[in-house]
């Protein structure tokens, strides 16, 4: 039996997408393998979003390159976001590899498997547009927490976003069939889902006309009995009174919304052209901090766009400290090839970006080190992620705590914790983005 490896790269949505192919080779009879150096054919869903991610995809793949001198690699595929992107350049770019495979193509992962060990080159780009949406897979997450995409593409077209060019426009998955895998995953053990799409807000415009999001929490809780469910990427114009009441009133809803600003001066978002000036995204905040008491709120924002100003920057980072985010990232403006933001006038310089980036970070880092403060001596509902061997303490997250991008929570027990349970943990001290506690006895 041939074995196969995977590398999966860049956001939560690739790795569905991984976890689609995943189960698509098992089923064609492959044995999949965690160790890269046992298998036989390597595949690597690359990240092409911006600069540093593509980077990383071309670097894992030459990494790759090397085990087919000295391991038991005998080919390499591609596929995902960069090899959607570059189609025509990447095979004659990196003659390592044997097959590509575009975002579109997820079901044709077996045939190129067995094209490269025919010694075949092989590619495959299928209208990104028509294919299929979810589809089985194989979890790769721990047991008892899970990624559900609802939806694929975008249709914001902000002006340094590459997303619609690489995966095209918004198509939302029927809610029966997104409660149908819920159920499924449900079965699995998983108690915790996580609702991803590029937009999770958009949900549903084009299917039903109208924002569908609240609609869909309703029917997932209706649905199944998963008590922990967590919204990611909420645009803040599309926020409805239909879902802030949801947040507030649902109690398997989690109070935890992440809310991509991305600036917050009005002639930055109107360049980036984003949906919404500086009032809506304040306006939304006050809403939902208002309406939901206790909510945590994360958000990303991006330093560098062209033409920002050094007053641009200071009203950014004078909101960071007035908004006060429980959960915050950021990065430095990429200019990409094919997007509005790559040729506009005013770029700035690699080190500027850098700077700002620095500034912006330590000035969040306040905030968070006075936020965790606060929890000390607070108990916190804890979801068991695993037990550290070498430091002999149990961790997990609480539910502000999102999966891949929060921090944790590190807690001693007397007794023994399973991985996926559910224990209350009296907060004892802060370390930066991550708590340390005790469990109640």
């Amino acid at each position: 039996m041939t074995k196969v490896g995977f590398i999966s790269l860049g956001c939560s949505k690739n790795l569905v997408d991984t976890e689609v192919m995943l189960y698509n080779l098992h089923s064609a009879g492959y044995e999949i393998t965690p160790k890269e150096e046992e298998a036989e054919i390597i595949i690597v869903n690359t990240c092409g979003f911006i600069e540093s991610a593509k980077q990383e995809s071309i670097d894992n793949i030459l990494d790759c390159s090397e085990l087919k001198k000295w391991g038991k690699c005998r080919h390499i595929i591609a596929t995902g976001c960069l090899v959607e992107r570059y189609r025509d350049e990447v095979m004659r770019e990196l003659p390592e590899l044997d097959a590509i495979v575009g975002v579109g193509s997820l079901a044709d992962i077996a045939e190129a498997c067995r094209a490269v060990m025919r010694g075949e080159k092989y590619s495959s780009f299928r209208d990104k547009e028509t294919s299929p949406l979810g589809g089985d897979r194989i979890v790769t997450t721990e047991p008892h927490t899970a990624y559900l995409k609802i939806a694929e593409g975008c249709d914001n077209r902000c002006t340094y976003c590459a997303i619609p060019l690489i995966r095209g426009k918004l198509r939302s998955r029927p809610i029966e069939d997104i409660v149908a895998e819920a159920r499924d995953l449900e079965s699995m053990g998983v108690k915790e889902l996580n609702l991803i799409a590029q937009d999770t807000t958009r949900y549903g415009l084009d299917l039903y006309g109208e924002y569908s999001l609240a609609k869909l929490v309703k029917a997932l809780t209706e649905g199944t009995s998963i008590p922990w469910i967590r919204l990611l990427y909420c645009y803040p114009d599309k926020i409805t009174d239909e879902l802030v009441a949801e947040l507030r009133d649902n109690p398997r809803l989690l109070k935890y919304v992440d809310v991509p600003i991305q600036h917050i001066s009005d002639s930055v978002l109107a360049r980036m052209n984003r949906h919404g000036d500086g009032a809506t995204i304040r306006d939304a905040i006050k809403r939902l901090c208002e309406s939901v008491p206790g909510i945590t709120l994360r958000t990303t924002a991006m330093v560098g766009f062209p033409g920002e100003s050094e007053e641009d920057f200071t009203e950014l980072c004078e909101f960071v400290k007035e908004a006060r985010f429980d959960r915050f990232g950021a990065f430095t403006f990429s200019p990409e090839e094919g997007t509005a933001a790559a040729d506009m006038d005013g770029q700035i310089d690699p080190q500027t970006k850098q700077d700002r980036y620095d500034i912006l970070m330590q000035t969040q880092l306040t905030v968070t080190e006075e936020k965790n403060e606060e929890k000390i001596g607070k108990t916190l509902t804890v979801l068991c992620d695993g037990y550290d061997t070498v430091a002999e303490i149990y961790y997990g997250r609480s539910e502000a705590d999102a999966p891949d991008v929060d921090g944790k929570v590190y807690f001693k027990s007397p007794r023994k914790i399973n991985t996926g349970a559910f224990v209350d943990v009296k907060i004892t001290e802060a370390l930066d983005y991550d708590l340390v506690g005790e469990v109640l006895v």
